[in-house]
């Protein structure tokens, strides 16, 4: 095998994984009318019940710009809501509806959780070089040039 065809097979793996995600967030979207990260911000204040906004971006590793951006769409759809803290008026506490629970009863998985489960049985050396490889591919595709040629902020 040559090395363009190599670097052929190695990007068309990369959009079978862009792919797979699109297609579950597709169908998340379709069958709740929520999309991937809105989902983990409902599961995130599920399990950390009165969360603020800075300790949903930290849990589920989004900026707090994006997790704003985010509950505002909740909030908008009627899944979530700020309450101002009791304690301490300052901060904003963030709580589910009845609407986003109902959801949230069905165990919905996210594409994530499958890949969790099954990441974490592999080998610790196998979870390594895939680490590396990933981290690797990252610095290829040049996205931080990218992002600034088209001044976007990105977080990495």
């Amino acid at each position: 095998m040559d090395r363009y065809s190599i670097a052929e097979d190695v990007f068309i793996a990369l959009r079978k994984i862009d792919r797979a995600i699109d297609l579950h967030s597709k169908k998340l979207k379709k069958q709740f009318g929520l999309t991937g990260p809105q989902l983990m911000v409902l599961k995130a204040i599920k399990n950390n019940s009165n969360m603020q906004i800075s300790a949903i971006a930290k849990d589920i590793s989004l900026s707090q710009a994006t997790v704003t951006s985010i509950l505002d769409r909740l909030e908008l759809q009627g899944y979530a809501k700020r309450q101002r803290s009791i304690v301490d008026k300052r901060k904003v506490n963030i709580v589910l509806t009845e609407k986003s629970e109902e959801i949230l009863e069905n165990d919905v998985d996210l594409i994530h959780e499958d890949f969790y489960a099954n990441f974490n049985k592999l080998e610790d050396w196998e979870q390594m070089m895939i680490l590396s490889s990933l981290d690797r591919l990252g610095s290829l595709l040049n996205v931080e040039r990218v992002a600034n040629e088209h001044n976007i902020k990105i977080k990495i």
